[in-house]
């Protein structure tokens, strides 16, 4: 059973509070911005990151380039320390686990259409979830906490601008409340896989099923068979 909060005020704050409240894992969530064609997808670990938050950060930087065919940034989706120490305070503090998400470009008019839009949205908290139930399937709070958003020292800071119109940080809130909503109604139990039906980039069917399971397509019919 998972819990989520999020977590407010400057970032040291929001990593004490979280260790103070025992949460099993850490997501700070931002995009990039850099030119309008800068195109990947990138983790930000601490300059003291564990194995799991690199593993965790490869495996998240790795679905969203196959989601959204874009590469990955870094050393093979993650930059451990930030670049040129950027971000590593934002998470280097937590005595959990901890990753600092920039998966697409808010500069990148392409990707702010992406950041902008529901289906994008929802893909982005799907990717987030399934890496939460994959690296702490027993569970626990998650603290969640919004980049540049809430900072006690910077009330008025949203982060980049999206291409367009918007801002970073109030659209990676909305990916966050999102996932957020996906964990608390999370009803089945983290073993097994996931298959996923879509359409586009819209999800149109999830289920869970034992991880040996049998999953067959008939062309013939175009039916696709999922075992109960």
């Amino acid at each position: 059973m998972y819990t989520v909060k999020f977590y407010k005020g400057d970032y040291s704050k929001r990593q004490n509070d979280a260790n103070q409240d025992k949460a099993v894992a850490y997501v700070e969530h931002h995009f990039n911005s850099f030119t309008a064609t800068s195109n990947y997808a990138v983790v930000i670990t601490g300059s003291n990151a564990s194995t799991t938050s690199k593993n965790w950060g490869r495996w998240y930087a790795r679905e969203v380039a196959e989601h959204f065919g874009i590469p990955v940034g870094g050393d093979n989706g993650i930059k451990v320390g930030g670049f040129g120490g950027r971000g590593d305070g934002s998470i280097k503090h937590t005595d959990m686990p901890a990753v600092l998400l920039e998966p697409l470009f808010a500069s990148n008019p392409q990707h702010a259409e992406i950041i902008r839009s529901e289906s994008g949205q929802s893909a982005l908290a799907q990717i987030l979830v399934e890496s939460i139930r994959r690296f702490f399937p027993d569970g626990g709070l998650i603290a969640f906490s919004v980049g540049h958003k809430y900072k006690d020292s910077s009330p008025h800071d949203r982060g980049a601008p999206l291409a367009g119109r918007g801002n970073e940080a109030d659209f990676a809130e909305k990916v966050l409340e999102k996932a957020q909503a996906l964990l608390l109604a999370a009803d089945h139990p983290a073993e097994g896989r996931i298959v996923r039906v879509m359409q586009g980039d819209t999800l149109l069917f999830e289920k869970r099923i034992d991880e040996d399971a049998v999953v067959t397509w008939s062309s013939g019919r175009d039916l696709l068979f999922i075992p109960e």
